[in-house]
């Protein structure tokens, strides 16, 4: 009765809130369950979609009806979602990804899992798909037809057409993929390969592998120039630092050190700034690239994803260690505020404007 009232709940706020069609941040929490709704021009929490497995991927596209969250959480021998929290299975392969550049590191065993697919307007899971393994990361293309399921333990993506909701495609990329992001007109997708060490360059008419381009030594988040197909900013976690890859050379072409455990990346509207975070060293590092100067601040404990809100002009950074997620200001990397999540971390995080 409480989650069907939750559920509710939910649905009546979204609806109050499609009204004036303000941005939303929409939130995966991971081992919590559920999806955290926020207006961002007031950093107030206005929902909750709680049907979610340890979603970690969330991906959508202004053209799409729908927000694709990733789960961690395998599907039981009976083909049903487990009930209640998650096994410790999705926390396991979790670590063991994050073990990649080790020797004893291994892909984990095929897990199949669901992608949840969510109508925001509704507010709940409209359907699910099931996919061949546990889903990290998740990407959806630019005209909201296609989503991409990254499977870094297993290795590979699943392709997966939003109009008949099922998996038309899977791929093997680089060992231990982790990222996946769209080119600005769909006609690529970049996967990231943190063990192999490079980034898969696909052609979506057909997703064959057209190269593989070497990017450093651990590979993870991706963050694409806004209005230039050509230059990749590719997390390299090993070596604490951002690599600039020039598309049309396909090579590195300059490295920001960032600090330990790079993680999270965007970029501003304009393709100006570059935004990062070092879990390890605890902060936020922003770099103009127009003259590679940086402006860091410490931000405690472990600054994990990254989003920009361009409707808002302000930054949002999840912490990997509290339910939190900090508001901060671009220009100046002030803190305007922090937004209390409840439980869980944040994940990879989504904005939706759909004024």
């Amino acid at each position: 009765m409480m989650k069907f009232m939750s559920s509710m709940l939910a649905v009546m706020l979204l609806a109050s809130y499609g009204a004036t069609a303000a941005p939303l941040l929409y939130v995966p929490t991971g081992e919590a369950n559920d999806l955290v709704i926020i207006d961002v021009r007031s950093d107030s929490i206005v929902g909750r979609i709680d049907e979610l497995e340890n979603a970690h991927g969330l991906a959508a596209s202004a053209k799409s009806d729908y927000l694709v969250a990733g789960s961690m959480q395998q599907i039981d021998a009976s083909g049903s979602r487990a009930a209640g929290r998650p096994a410790a299975v999705s926390e396991a392969e979790h670590a063991a990804h994050h073990a990649a550049g080790t020797e004893s590191a291994a892909p984990a065993p095929a897990s199949p899992s669901y992608l949840a697919i969510i109508h925001p307007k509704h507010g709940h899971v409209m359907r699910r798909v099931e996919v061949r393994a546990l889903t990290h990361h998740t990407a959806v293309a630019p005209d909201g037809k296609t989503a991409i399921a990254v499977h870094s333990g297993a290795g590979g993506i699943s392709v997966v057409d939003l109009d008949t909701m099922a998996v038309v495609k899977t791929v093997q990329t680089g060992e231990w993929p982790n990222y996946a992001v769209f080119s600005g007109d769909g006609r690529r997708l970049y996967v990231s390969n943190a063990r192999s060490g490079t980034v898969s360059e696909l052609d979506t008419r057909d997703w064959s592998v057209l190269r593989d381009v070497a990017a450093g030594k651990e590979p993870e988040h991706l963050a694409l120039a806004p209005k230039d197909d050509s230059r990749l900013y590719v997390v390299d976690v090993a070596a604490g630092a951002v690599a600039a890859v020039d598309l049309r050379k396909a090579e590195v072409v300059k490295r920001y050190q960032i600090g330990a455990e790079t993680h999270g990346a965007a970029l501003s509207a304009d393709g100006r700034w570059l935004f990062a975070s070092s879990k390890g060293e605890g902060r936020l590092v922003r770099i103009d690239l127009s003259n590679d100067e940086q402006l860091a601040i410490d931000l405690r404990p472990a600054p994990y994803h990254v989003e920009y809100a361009a409707a808002v002009n302000k930054l949002y950074v999840s912490s990997r260690k509290n339910p939190l997620i900090w508001v901060i200001d671009p220009a100046s990397l002030r803190i305007l505020k922090e937004i209390d999540i409840g439980a869980g971390v944040a994940h990879q995080m989504v904005i939706l404007d759909r004024e």
